[in-house]
């Protein structure tokens, strides 16, 4: 489903003196269609940045990446717009992600206008069927981000971003900014999501225990690179890399494996 190839990215900075910082370094790997593809690392590793590069949020210095065999790095105009449909990304943060001025169903209701015209009477079936999706009250649709919590924001934000029916989601940390009560409901409804959607999925975070829940593969970013990619159970029994090895040695010394008696 998505491949990738040497993909950079560094800015320059500066006016007279320019300088270049690189903050993705000759990345490549492939996501199957279907699989849930973890990327862990530390704050500052390139995590993020490489998850919008895969969606042309932004664009590489250098590399290459495919989405279903479509060069999406060779894209252009039309081209690419008619390709972003099938890409969707839940932030990490859904009160910067949800437009305080709209209601929850406008803000669900806007990509199916823009993309799916079709009558007030059948977006509003469609907006209240996406609401039922992701564990909401239809009725919750008339409220504005501020009158919902914060695991209802998240909610809403993964029903707008499954408004299209994506093909390929990124979710960046999406439970960073949740009470530690309200992540675990999160991270169940978007495991459930994924399979029954059928979708592929790029999965963002720094916590490994999150990871080894939600993941069928894992890649570990350190400075900009991956440094190592394993099945998620080889990845945990026997990592490779001595700084994977760092990670999950704290997590186990923790003693917290984040396991299913903890989802519900």
């Amino acid at each position: 489903m998505i491949e990738t190839e040497g993909i950079s990215k560094s800015y320059t900075s500066g006016f007279l003196h320019k300088q270049h910082k690189t903050v993705v370094r000759n990345v490549s790997f492939t996501i199957g269609k279907g699989e849930t593809m973890g990327l862990v690392g530390e704050s500052g590793s390139g995590k993020t940045t490489l998850g919008r590069i895969l969606l042309r949020l932004e664009e590489p210095t250098a590399g290459a990446i495919w989405f279903d065999g479509t060069e999406l790095t060779a894209l252009r105009g039309r081209a690419l717009q008619k390709i972003r449909p099938r890409m969707q990304i839940v932030f990490q943060d859904p009160d910067t992600a949800l437009d305080p001025r709209m209601t929850a169903g406008d803000s669900i209701a806007e990509p199916i206008r823009i993309w799916q015209p079709a009558g007030r009477h059948d977006i509003d079936n469609r907006v209240a069927e996406l609401l039922e999706l992701v564990g909401l009250q239809p009725e919750l649709a008339t409220r504005h981000p501020f009158e919902l919590s914060g695991g209802q924001k998240q909610r809403v934000a993964l029903a707008r971003a499954l408004a299209l029916d994506p093909e390929f989601l990124v979710a960046d940390e999406p439970t960073s900014a949740l009470d530690l009560s309200v992540q675990a409901q999160v991270l169940s409804l978007l495991k459930g999501v994924r399979k029954a959607c059928n979708m592929t999925l790029l999965f963002i975070s720094h916590d490994l225990e999150v990871i080894r829940w939600m993941t069928d593969r894992v890649a570990v970013m350190r400075n900009g690179e991956i440094i190592e990619i394993q099945d998620t159970p080889d990845l945990f029994s026997s990592p490779k890399h001595p700084y994977t090895r760092q990670l999950v040695s704290a997590v186990r010394e923790g003693g917290m494996w984040y396991g299913k008696d903890r989802v519900k």
